[in-house]
């Protein structure tokens, strides 16, 4: 009896940077692979807008340069990731102050040296000197380059004791307990007793003005939940790459990861437009072109696309997220740090001039301010941002020029305890999904759930690479 032609080894439904980081692990072991994406290009929710010169991100998650799989995902040497300052940048009652991660330290004394609470002068004066230099992947398999912010601001090193953080010796224990996240192994967070981050904090042994005024709302910006009702242990996994590494964004924004993605799988490999009604373990239908046959099939799209294709599977809730993106020719002296909120004294989650951090999103002379409002916004959303980024900058805004403003409702999925970090991938043989539901919703979540579900696959397979070189996929357009 003749074995059935197929026409790829392996369907995978979406294109975003789930899907195609699988693909590159798949077709790299010599599995031939066809991508489908109903979209008429890739990205999924990492998406960039061009408006009049600018990049403007719908969603702008936070990267770190210590997830791993930034590093061990094939398809991504090129990748080019522009650094926040280092640390972050607390405004409370009035002032700025810096924090710097332990970038290493490894003792209470490194610490203390590490985590330091510097105070601007009064609004309306210059800033904190923010420098932000590259820092270099411990892997030899470095896979992408940390570019220099440029624009760096100037500051007063005046510290003082009613920082958001504390005095010296709440600042030493601070860094005490960051350096212990960066260089914990990971096994050991996951084993830790799982409670709501929020609660999880408290347990921690630090002063609540150090929880209140710094780690709430980092946590609250790293993980897209302003309540922090996130697994504690989710939220340890954040911490620890906050403190061993570098918050970034790609350059030339979010679409620049899976774009790249795209560009670097074999001719052919990414077809857009193409939508899928149905799914087995031995094809997929779609709208536009029929059956397509395969081996296997790998669902990688969002948690409520693929429970429309497979009913039954969990569609967890989510945390909507609102970017608003303003232009002046007059940015705030900030540099390229990341600006929270320590009083918590409006929607504004986290802001940036973002064009500090990375030039290539506006043109030359305009500067490019985007900020983030985590769950439901402001009926007043605008005047209500204008107001708190006044505040929060020093600087009047009624003259900042609004680029656009993106809302969107199912932003990232929420991970409330108890949480599965490890969602199973494989649902039948033949039969896989993967996704940042399946994970930590993070880039490094969505990654490594691309790694785990290739690794069944190709388990499943049991070939080193393709059986079948049949008929050809219909004519679709390739990304």
């Amino acid at each position: 009896m003749l074995e059935p032609a197929y026409q790829a080894d392996v369907v995978i439904v979406g294109a975003g940077v789930a899907g195609l980081s699988a693909a590159h692990r798949l077709t790299s072991q010599g599995v031939t692979v066809a991508v489908l994406e109903a979209a008429p290009c890739v990205g999924g929710r990492m998406s960039t807008e061009k408006v009049d010169g600018f990049r403007l991100d719908r969603i702008g998650q936070l990267l770190s340069t210590a997830y791993p799989e930034l590093r061990l995902a094939p398809g991504l040497d090129g990748l080019v990731l522009r650094p926040f300052a280092p640390g972050v940048l607390l405004h409370g009652d009035g002032r700025h102050h810096r924090v710097d991660a332990p970038a290493g330290a490894r003792s209470a004394r490194g610490a203390l040296h590490a985590v330091r609470a510097l105070a601007s002068a009064p609004r309306g004066m210059p800033g904190p000197r923010l420098v932000a230099a590259p820092r270099r992947a411990a892997s030899r398999r470095a896979t992408f380059r940390v570019l220099p912010g440029a624009g760096q601001g100037t500051a007063s090193r005046a510290a003082r004791a009613g920082a958001p953080l504390g005095g010296a010796v709440d600042q030493a224990r601070l860094g005490a307990a960051l350096t212990r996240f960066a260089t914990v192994p990971v096994e050991r967070l996951l084993a830790r007793p799982e409670l709501p981050a929020v609660q999880s904090l408290a347990a921690r042994g630090l002063p609540a003005r150090t929880i209140d005024g710094f780690l709430r709302p980092l946590l609250a910006a790293l993980l897209c939940d302003p309540a922090l009702t996130t697994s504690s242990r989710c939220a340890d996994l954040a911490l620890r790459a906050f403190a061993g590494g570098r918050l970034c964004v790609p350059e030339g924004g979010a679409e620049a990861l899976p774009e790249l993605l795209a560009q670097t799988l074999p001719t052919a490999t990414v077809h857009t437009g193409v939508r899928v009604t149905s799914v087995s373990t031995t094809s997929v239908t779609t709208a536009e072109h029929g059956e397509i046959r395969c081996r296997a099939v790998l669902l990688a799209t969002d948690a409520r696309a693929a429970a429309e294709l497979l009913p039954g599977l969990r569609v967890p809730d989510f945390h909507p997220v609102t970017v608003l993106h303003h232009t002046t020719d007059e940015p705030p002296r900030t540099g390229s740090a990341l600006l929270l909120d320590a009083d918590r004294g409006g929607p504004v989650a986290h802001t940036a001039v973002i064009s500090e951090v990375d030039p290539s999103r506006a043109p030359s002379g305009r500067a490019l301010i985007s900020s983030t409002v985590l769950g439901t916004p402001p009926p007043d959303l605008e005047t209500a941002v204008r107001t708190h980024l006044g505040r929060l900058y020093g600087t009047p805004t009624h003259r900042w020029e609004t680029l656009a403003v993106h809302h969107t409702r199912e932003a990232v999925p929420a991970m409330p305890a108890p949480h599965d970090l490890r969602r199973p991938v494989r649902l039948l043989a033949g039969l896989y999904v993967c996704g940042d539901h399946r994970d930590t919703s993070t880039v490094q979540g969505a990654l490594h759930s691309a790694h785990r579900a290739t690794t069944a696959i190709l388990k499943d397979l049991g070939v080193a690479g393709s059986m079948h070189r049949a008929d050809p996929l219909p004519t679709t357009r390739a990304a």
